[in-house]
């Protein structure tokens, strides 16, 4: 399902009844009805009942369903809602006090990484805390791209971000794309089809080489990025919270810059 549907179809999930609900994501997890039925250990004839509306699950029922179908915390909550019930996660804003202890270590984690970049999205790609490696990656990016919130696929993708100073920028895009449209299937949320619709639109820099290889078939694509010091290549690895029990703590994800060769560790290191 391409981005553009991809809005229309979500903004149609979001009113529908629970047994189409559940039904339109096991279609998007490409399971049988007799699939679902095994995992969730109930007859295949009670999920078709669920789905058709004939038979109201219960609160357990949707949480069981939900797990079966490996839903985001946010939509487990949008399941529960449609059935009549509560939600079963809270969903604080960043700035509640019960998270900033989380926040705090996420600060620690990001200083600690320093002299490489390392930086804290959510959900959509708007930039929560970064290190100061990071501040000065971004320091060449237009003014409007660097005011908050800070989209960092913006800011880095945009001509008047860092494409200009991305030396293998077809390949590095193609790979976020690529990520983009896994968190897409994974999330069906529709800023993610939008952001997904506007970088691919983005200009290719003048001279820019086209990706060489699918990008789901390359084992990792660097960063080849150039800088006052020279060509730096960069490997990113991207660390999560484990089993969290709030939607934005479990769409927050932290995203680290490595050097992929020595003359960029030693580039870094004189920052």
């Amino acid at each position: 399902m391409d981005a553009k549907r991809g809005g229309a179809y979500i903004g149609r999930m979001q009113t529908l009844p629970i047994g189409d609900k559940l039904r339109d994501w096991r279609h998007r997890r490409r399971l049988s009805q007799l699939d679902l039925a095994l995992d969730a250990g109930i007859s295949a004839r009670h999920l078709s009942f669920i789905e058709t509306g004939r038979s109201t699950p219960s609160r357990d029922m949707v949480l069981r369903l939900a797990d079966c179908l490996e839903l985001p915390l946010r939509e487990r909550n949008a399941c529960l809602l449609a059935a009549g019930f509560a939600p079963a996660f809270p969903d604080p804003d960043l700035a509640d006090v019960a998270l900033q202890p989380a926040l705090a270590g996420v600060r620690a984690l990001l200083k600690a990484h320093e002299p490489f970049a390392a930086l804290a999205v959510d959900r959509h790609w708007n930039l929560i805390a970064a290190n100061g490696p990071t501040e000065l990656l971004l320091a060449d990016a237009a003014p409007w791209l660097t005011k908050p919130p800070i989209n960092v696929l913006r800011a880095s993708l945009h001509p008047e971000g860092l494409a200009p100073r991305i030396r293998n920028y077809g390949e590095w895009r193609a790979h976020l794309v690529h990520r983009l449209r896994r968190q897409f299937a994974d999330s069906a949320d529709p800023e993610i089809g939008t952001l997904i619709e506007e970088i691919s639109a983005y200009p290719v820099p003048t001279g820019a080489a086209r990706p060489s290889r699918d990008p789901g078939e390359t084992l990792a694509v660097p960063l080849v990025l150039d800088t006052p010091r020279g060509l730096m290549r960069f490997v990113s690895t991207t660390m999560v919270f484990g089993a969290p029990h709030a939607p934005v703590l479990a769409e927050l994800a932290i995203e680290t810059f490595l050097p992929a060769d020595e003359a960029t560790m030693q580039a870094v290191r004189g920052l």
